[in-house]
């Protein structure tokens, strides 16, 4: 006889028949229960952006696992990498120009480890990257990005350049991880030091999402006067919610893999 179904596996069963309208009323839902949750137990919310930058820096460190065990880079993106790297190098320029902090110091580190990936890919492992399957051509993302900087950017006392090239990292930073969805999608399995990188681009994202998200609400739109006026303030948190939702579905994916007891995850067609 079998056992009782666990009310995980049954919840995931029931959402998984469910149309896309169902399921993205249901993440909506559990993304503002996580907000609601994160409100209560999180007293400075500018903590959960430092968190953010750290799960990034240590997604980077799984996949200089990855390289250095496996000896492989197959199923990893170098477009994604390269996208990363500019909007990081970008993004440090800023830094020390308008605002050097701590998240200097962490966006830094996180360039450093992501130009040795790139080093490690182009280089170390050339003959285990799949280029055929990584093909999303990246100046479909850099040029608009680049041209929505030039429209739309910050409006403070900065130097114009500097604004237009903060608006342009902030842009960048959204999209940045489509080729790798890309090459996943191509390949339809994911081997797991893969997956628990992208799994923590997912949750950084959402928590970066979150403390703008919080900021706003704590300042009660205050913050969005202080971003500027036009519609820069309101392009800032459409960036956070798009990267955000880019990843939704493969974090749902994700989870359900990892509670099924599954080492490879097995995407279906149209996930990402």
């Amino acid at each position: 006889m079998r056992g009782p179904k666990k009310p995980i596996h049954t919840a995931s069963t029931w959402l998984r028949r469910q149309p896309p309208k169902v399921k993205a009323f249901v993440a909506v839902v559990a993304g503002m229960m996580a907000l609601v949750l994160l409100r209560l137990i999180v007293r400075d919310h500018d903590n959960l952006f430092v968190a953010a930058e750290a799960l990034h820096a240590i997604g980077i460190s799984v996949l200089i696992y990855k390289l250095m065990k496996e000896k492989t880079c197959a199923g990893l993106s170098l477009k994604s990498q390269e996208l990363t790297a500019i909007f990081l190098a970008v993004r440090l320029y800023c830094s020390f120009v308008m605002e050097y902090d701590i998240h200097t110091l962490l966006d830094l580190a996180t360039l450093a480890t992501t130009l040795w990936v790139i080093y490690m890919i182009r280089f170390n492992l050339r003959s285990s990257y799949m280029e055929d399957k990584d093909n999303f051509e990246i100046y479909y993302v850099v040029g608009p990005c680049a041209v929505l900087a030039l429209l739309i950017h910050p409006s403070t006392s900065h130097h114009v350049i500097n604004r237009i090239f903060w608006a342009f990292c902030v842009y960048l930073e959204a999209v940045s991880v489509l080729p790798q969805l890309q090459v996943m999608q191509n390949t339809k399995i994911v081997e797991p030091f893969t997956a628990h990188y992208v799994f923590a681009l997912g949750i950084a994202r959402f928590l970066s999402c979150a403390h703008w998200v919080l900021q706003v609400l704590d300042s009660r739109g205050r913050l969005l006067v202080a971003l500027g006026y036009g519609l820069w303030p309101s392009m800032v948190l459409i960036s956070e919610i798009v990267q955000t939702f880019i990843l939704a579905d493969f974090c749902y994916y994700y989870i359900q893999s990892v509670f099924g007891g599954q080492l490879v995850l097995r995407l279906p067609s149209g996930v990402v």
